[in-house]
């Protein structure tokens, strides 16, 4: 499977016959996605910046609610996450335990409280985590090494931090990486990833977000 990063929340998974694109996201952001086609598109809630449907071309199957779904060799699960207090239902999150080619990565979404028991055990074994990292209506940075422990993936990915370009108020990844207290890590344009190449501790991996500023 190879991985890249368009930008936000928004991931290109491709393997040999299929293509998941997870939150894609409008112009308005201050990115462009540029011309994609999919298989799958996965929406982890109905804000416009994880939810630019109409831009994927490929008549692509949309997975945009909790439960088990099966599609051209894909298998996913969605998952409620909880709602902040005070928030209306309409903001729900739903994170996405996704197969493919025996690998199994998980999509946070805008996860802004911590998960359940249950629920880490519906997004659970994983592989590979993308993860906000960048704070606003996301997770806080002490909450998001509580997920890492939680999940306990063997790569994890940051993403919906602040990059150039992009119009919403966000922390840089340095923060983040910082927390874990590991060495400076060097950032990728993309990620090939196997069953047989999964790394025995977990990895952080850093990609640079292959979207062109608006």
């Amino acid at each position: 499977m190879e991985i890249t990063w368009l930008g936000h929340a928004c991931f290109r998974l491709r393997s040999e016959e299929t293509v998941v694109i997870t939150d894609p996201f409008p112009s308005s952001l201050g990115l462009r996605m540029g011309a994609q086609t999919a298989t799958i598109v996965t929406v982890s809630n109905s804000h416009p910046n994880h939810s630019n449907c109409p831009e994927i071309t490929g008549d692509p199957r949309l997975f945009k609610s909790p439960g088990e779904y099966e599609f051209k060799g894909v298998s996913a699960r969605g998952v409620m996450t909880p709602i902040s207090e005070g928030k209306p239902h309409e903001q729900r999150n739903v994170a996405y335990s996704i197969e493919m080619e025996n690998i199994r990565v998980c999509h946070l979404g805008d996860i802004a409280e911590p998960l359940t028991p249950s629920q880490i055990d519906e997004l659970s074994p994983v592989d590979v985590l993308l993860i906000p990292t960048g704070g606003g209506c996301t997770i806080d940075l002490e909450r998001a090494a509580q997920l890492l422990q939680d999940l306990d993936p063997k790569i994890v990915i940051p993403m919906h931090y602040s990059v150039p370009g992009v119009s919403v108020e966000l922390a840089q990844v340095d923060t983040f990486l910082q927390l874990l207290g590991g060495s400076e890590v060097q950032s990728q344009p993309r990620l090939s990833v196997t069953a047989a190449n999964l790394p025995p501790n977990m990895r952080v991996t850093v990609l640079t977000p292959q979207a062109r500023i608006a």
